[in-house]
């Protein structure tokens, strides 16, 4: 039974969206992209820092105080999306847990009624 609801949320049936919110969140938290983004970070500096006659963004880094704002702007409402459905996917799991959780309970609790009906009946035989 729970295997069945289980299945009623296939992996495949996700939208674009939620795919690419999925596989950007993904990205987006590991030590490769912090990694990447300090390396990008420290060549934009150097070379506007360094640069003798062409500096494209001069000192306080203008332009790439704009590129991280809209690149906070964007990426933040996409990792929420995916956060979302993360805590969709965790409610519906301890959901079904819980129902497989009942149904030992409910089987725990037969097989003591009959091991206390056996209980019984080995008493009398005595």
């Amino acid at each position: 039974m729970v295997k069945k609801k289980l299945q009623k949320y296939p992996h495949h049936r996700l939208s674009f969206g939620e795919r690419y919110s999925d596989k950007l969140t993904s990205f987006a938290g590991s030590w490769t992209f912090i990694f990447l983004f300090f390396l990008f970070l420290f060549i934009w500096m150097s070379l506007n820092f360094f640069a003798y006659f062409y500096h494209w963004d001069i000192y306080p880094f203008i332009l790439l105080n704009l590129i991280l704002s809209t690149l906070a702007a964007i990426q933040a409402p996409i990792i929420l999306m995916s956060q979302n459905r993360e805590a969709q996917r965790d409610r519906l799991h301890a959901k079904y847990d819980y129902d497989v959780n009942r149904k030992a309970e409910r089987e725990i609790q037969n097989i003591q009624k009959d091991l206390d009906e056996i209980k019984k009946l080995i008493n009398n035989l005595k």
